[in-house]
């Protein structure tokens, strides 16, 4: 139960990373389009919707939302095959429908089953990506579209395309790479340069990497960087060709049996693919506040009928415009929505300066977001903690880099599920909603073995205890925590319970958990929860004055 704040208490940092968010979510919106087969201010109109209708609406403070790459190959066959692009825009508005009714019936939970490791492998593999797809645009290189995060292209894999990349090597792009890469990384270590809050690094990358090229391009320098390397904003001459970029859905299509099975097959993965975003953008997240995952599917699903109402392409959470959010700063929703109203303003007003925009500089931009989401210390963090926090990891990290999200994160789980079934068959986590009133004490004795399947009830255990209460988590009776639960209640102890005068005593807990034990309790009683598999016994919960001495 987090303290609801004023959307414009952050203004300034939400401004600065609103301001990095639409820069790099400029080109991913146009190249997603291309990729898509469709028309190009289309991905820019989903990136608008995304920032400005799902950012009000979802209850997420990180998380972006736009056109993602992950939903490309769909939309590309899907246009194909309905023969049209307002038919196909119909089939989006089912997407939409069917969207805003799962987060009714409450299918965001599922989130709360994707473990830890599997998500951190999931960015890790996310980061590599990033980095292997825009190195080729820092050097000059620009055959994949922006935003491509597929491993294997129609001729080449990732690999190959690096190789490539020495046969059309352009010096300028390397050397406004490089500037713009020395400028972010100072831009965060100078302490004189990072007390300008309100600007951002990469908002001056892009200005001096401009100013460079038109410097190049006047002198005749072959540094000059053309217009093949530079963003491609269509500019519209007239107020015919400005209409036309509004397109309707052809609502006569609904009645087309092939539309409702493209709009079942967007909405069944923009939903997945959001909700493992959001499960991310929780984990980035510094102030770890946990975001409704029903909620977001609704503001998903308004926003993707919104969008194909007005010609836009579907669209989920994305994770690199997220992470891009996160890195710069954010403090709340109102940076998505910034970033949305951004798009809008320049598109409108001065599309001619946009495609100045050199894309070796936001290559660099995405370079550095991408190494922080996959820096080493991350892999020596899960190698540290065995073999059954590592290789879930590592398979999604390795599935999401050679296959794709979906496929990557699908083998973590199952591997993750594996493990847990191996040595903890008979055991599962029950949990039963209490009426807790201020000044109780409330025990949570763990079983003997808790894992990640675990999650969702305990998150909702915590979730659920009110400000200035006092609760004992007692661990004295396991055998093994996952690494999942234990990050659960360090952030409860370490963040929400400081922020709401809720006082935590921690027993029993193993060293090699790194949670400092509180000092030993008497009489404790508690909130037991009992795992069997035939049956589930729960004892009855007593308050306990004793246990916090005044």
């Amino acid at each position: 139960m987090s303290k609801k704040i004023n959307l414009f208490t952050h203004f300034k940092s939400d401004f600065a990373s609103g301001l990095v968010v639409f820069l790099v979510a400029l080109p991913l919106c146009l190249g997603i389009a291309m990729a898509s087969g469709a028309p190009l201010f289309s991905g820019i109109i989903s990136g608008i919707i995304g920032g400005i209708v799902v950012g009000y609406l979802s209850q997420s403070q990180i998380s972006v939302s736009g056109p993602a790459a992950g939903l490309t190959a769909i939309v590309l066959t899907a246009i194909t095959d309905l023969g049209a692009f307002d038919v196909f825009l119909t089939a989006v508005f089912i997407a939409g429908l069917i969207q805003l009714g799962l987060g009714f019936l409450k299918a965001g939970s599922i989130s709360n089953y994707f473990p830890t490791n599997v998500i951190e492998g999931m960015l890790a593999g996310i980061g590599v990506i990033i980095i292997m797809k825009q190195l080729p645009h820092a050097f000059g290189y620009d055959a994949d579209f922006e935003g491509n995060e597929a491993f294997a292209g129609n001729t080449n894999n990732s690999f190959s395309a690096l190789f490539d990349v020495f046969n059309h090597v352009q010096l300028g792009a390397i050397l406004i790479a490089l500037v713009s890469i020395g400028i972010l990384i100072m831009w965060d270590k100078v302490p004189a340069l990072k007390k300008l809050k309100l600007v951002p690094g990469a908002l001056v990358a892009v200005i001096i990497s401009v100013l460079l090229n038109e410097f190049f391009i006047a002198s005749g320098s072959s540094l000059a960087i053309g217009s093949e390397h530079l963003v491609s904003l269509p500019i519209p001459t007239t107020v015919e060709e400005f209409k036309a970029i509004i397109v309707m859905p052809n609502f006569a299509g609904i009645t087309n049996p092939k539309v409702w099975i493209v709009g079942l097959t967007i909405a069944i993965v923009a939903s997945i693919e959001t909700l493992l975003c959001i499960e991310a953008a929780d984990r980035m997240d510094v102030h770890k506040r946990f975001t409704n995952t029903n909620v977001e599917l609704k503001a998903q699903g308004i926003g993707n009928i919104v969008s194909s109402l007005l010609g836009g392409l579907p669209m989920t959470s994305v994770v690199v415009r997220s992470s891009a959010n996160n890195a710069a700063g954010a403090k709340s929703k109102l940076s998505a929505i910034i970033h949305g109203v951004l798009l809008l303003v320049s598109v409108v007003t001065i599309p001619f300066l946009l495609n100045k925009i050199p894309l070796a500089t936001l290559a660099a931009v995405l370079i550095l977001v991408g190494y922080k989401l996959a820096k080493p210390a991350t892999f020596k963090h899960f190698w540290h903690y065995g073999k059954y926090q590592f290789l879930p990891f590592i398979a999604t990290f390795l599935g999401v880099v050679f296959t794709d999200l979906l496929k990557g994160v699908a083998l973590g789980i199952i591997i993750s599920v594996a493990f847990i079934l191996r040595g903890n068959l008979k055991r599962a986590y029950s949990f039963r909603k209490n009426e807790y009133v201020d000044g109780d004490v409330i025990n949570i004795d763990l079983a003997q073995e808790v894992s990640f399947l675990n999650k969702a009830a305990i998150k909702m255990t915590l979730a659920n205890i009110p400000e200035n209460s006092k609760v004992v988590i007692n661990a004295q009776d396991t055998v093994y925590i996952a690494h999942d639960i234990l990050d659960l209640i360090l952030e409860f102890k370490t963040t929400r319970a400081i922020d709401e005068n809720i006082k935590v005593k921690l027993i029993g807990f193993k060293k090699e958990y790194a949670l400092e034990n509180s000092t030993e309790v008497q009489n404790h009683v508690t909130i037991e929860h009992h795992y069997d598999f035939i049956k589930r016994e729960m004892v009855e919960k007593k308050v306990v004055k004793e246990v916090f001495p005044e």
